[in-house]
């Protein structure tokens, strides 16, 4: 009885232990969750995206070769079925992208602008790049590789010089027309003429020439030869002698307004000493007529020797006084033609008035009326007044200032 009851227990244990197994067995095996889906960003738009990979039995994640977990990146899923999904920041989008405005594209045409912000149209011209070989810091130019002026200097000083040659053998030969004194003064023309270019070609190869110089050097040629004529006629009375000072004297007029005046002779210089010459010139002439008029009788070398030589005395004395003074070139025509015209006309009518011109009054009173015109002009009749200084705002007006002093 025992044993049957011992051999009952293990029975019922043996199928309490059997039977869970077998309903499991009969059962089959459990579906496993599907897999998430993975998405990756499009790196390549000809690349197709990656297959999900299969999922493990047991639920766990796949693994990568590196043995890691592979992220899963999903999009949150909208709530309005007409709102765009909006990526995550960081992630690049793929979706088609609306075309812009067409007019916010056209765009209006502007003025240049340089590097100081200013529109071109508001500087001035480019100025030309100098070419060539700079003399003087200008660029050569002219017939002769020189400055505007070359020409006329070299043509100045070639006549020149077959002038001195011409005259100086043509007195030594009182011109007589034979063979020798032709032959002297064919020679002597054609000597001075080369001796006159040479040099001048040389000096202005060499030194800027301007239009100034050219012009104001054939006036004070002229000057010095009268003043060194004039002056050696009052030492000697000698053709020769006569001629060979006339020559040296306009060539040294001519040679000392190059060097001293320089091959940029300022134009208010050049007329100042021009304009010396002139007046020195008619103030001998007035001078001398009022002492003649007056009872005194001079010779008539006298008057030739005093007419030659004052206007080198004038060009001389406002030559130096250019080293000092600056008046513009209109100031000095202003002088000039007011002083003229005054004494002209004063002349004219105290001659008309007196009865005639064979007493010292109208030529005192034109002398008088010519210095006062042109002391007047140059005095206080002043065009440089620097008016940028002027506002208009400004109460107090800058005081009066003139050029001479």
């Amino acid at each position: 009885m025992s044993h049957l009851r011992t051999w009952s227990c293990l029975t019922i244990t043996i199928v309490a232990l059997v039977l869970p197994g077998v309903g499991r067995a009969q059962q089959g095996p459990q579906p496993s969750p599907p897999p998430s889906q993975v998405f990756y960003p499009p790196t390549d738009p000809q690349a197709t995206p990656p297959s999900p990979s299969p999922a493990d039995p047991n639920g766990a994640a796949p693994a990568t070769s590196q043995g890691t977990q592979q992220p899963t990146t999903s999009f949150p899923a909208a709530t309005d079925p007409q709102q765009p999904v909006t990526p995550p920041p960081g992630v690049p989008s793929d979706a088609p992208v609306a075309p812009p405005d067409p007019n916010s594209l056209r765009t209006e045409p502007q003025a240049p602008l340089t590097e100081n912000g200013v529109p071109n149209e508001a500087l001035p011209p480019p100025q030309p790049e100098a070419g060539g070989v700079l003399l003087d810091g200008r660029p050569r130019q002219g017939p002769f590789l020189s400055g505007p002026g070359s020409f006329t200097f070299v043509l100045h000083h070639a006549v020149l010089g077959a002038m001195g040659g011409l005259f100086t053998q043509g007195f030594a030969q009182d011109f007589s027309f034979d063979r020798g004194s032709r032959e002297a003064m064919l020679a002597g023309t054609l000597i001075g003429a080369g001796l006159g270019f040479g040099a001048s070609s040389w000096w202005q190869f060499n030194n800027w020439v301007d239009k100034p110089l050219g012009y104001f050097g054939i006036a004070n040629s002229l000057v010095g030869g009268m003043f060194m004529g004039g002056f050696m006629d009052l030492l000697a009375d000698n053709r020769d002698v006569l001629a060979w000072s006339s020559f040296v004297g306009a060539e040294l007029g001519a040679w000392l307004t190059a060097t001293i005046g320089g091959g940029q002779l300022p134009l208010n210089h050049g007329l100042l000493v021009s304009s010396g010459a002139a007046w020195g010139l008619a103030y001998s002439a007035l001078l001398l007529a009022i002492i003649h008029s007056s009872g005194t009788k001079i010779a008539g070398k006298t008057w030739a020797d005093t007419l030659l030589i004052a206007p080198g005395v004038g060009a001389g004395v406002l030559a130096i006084a250019t080293m000092r003074y600056n008046p513009t070139s209109g100031q000095i025509l202003r002088a000039n033609i007011f002083g003229g015209g005054v004494g002209a006309i004063v002349l004219l009518l105290s001659g008309l008035v007196l009865g005639g011109f064979d007493e010292p009054t109208p030529y005192v009173l034109s002398f008088l009326g010519s210095a006062g015109a042109i002391t007047t002009v140059s005095l206080l009749w002043e065009e440089s007044v620097d008016r940028t200084a002027i506002s208009s705002s400004s109460s107090k007006r800058k005081p009066y200032k003139n050029v001479w002093w």
